[in-house]
């Protein structure tokens, strides 16, 4: 792993939450998306070289509304960059880490995602994350 890529906030407004971001880091959401797939709503924000991804769920049964109706807003997950997420998937494995995928999937921001289950991983759900290269789109 070679950086944190990011740090993703369950939000239920996501409207709200940008201006409450905006106000916080004194700019506005330089992205905003929807991955249908996943039935979440995001956006992202920099901070220095940080960024900030807010999720808002688009569809009752999607994994962050099942979350926010657990845990409520706040931190939902911590994404770290990876030069070969399929090697990082297997290296993860063998090492005893459970993956809640077994292939890597399209995810926001042009990149492939992957995720440790929070159960294995001190109680954090990780995120990793490649950068889609053109040639892969």
């Amino acid at each position: 792993m070679r950086k944190i890529e990011h740090i993703g906030i369950a939000v239920k407004d996501i409207e709200a939450s940008n201006a409450l971001f905006e106000a916080l880091l004194g700019s506005p959401a330089y992205k905003m998306e929807e991955v249908a797939s996943e039935g979440v709503r995001t956006s992202f924000f920099k901070s220095g070289p940080n960024k900030i991804e807010l999720l808002e769920a688009t569809s009752a049964d999607s994994p962050i509304a099942k979350y926010l109706d657990k845990k409520g807003e706040g931190i939902h997950h911590i994404a770290f960059d990876v030069a070969d997420i399929e090697a990082e998937m297997a290296r993860l494995r063998e090492a005893g880490f459970t993956l809640l995928n077994e292939v890597p999937k399209r995810g926001a921001d042009n990149k492939l995602v992957a995720f440790v289950h929070p159960k294995t991983a001190g109680g954090v759900l990780v995120e990793l994350c490649q950068e889609i290269l053109e040639e892969e789109n």
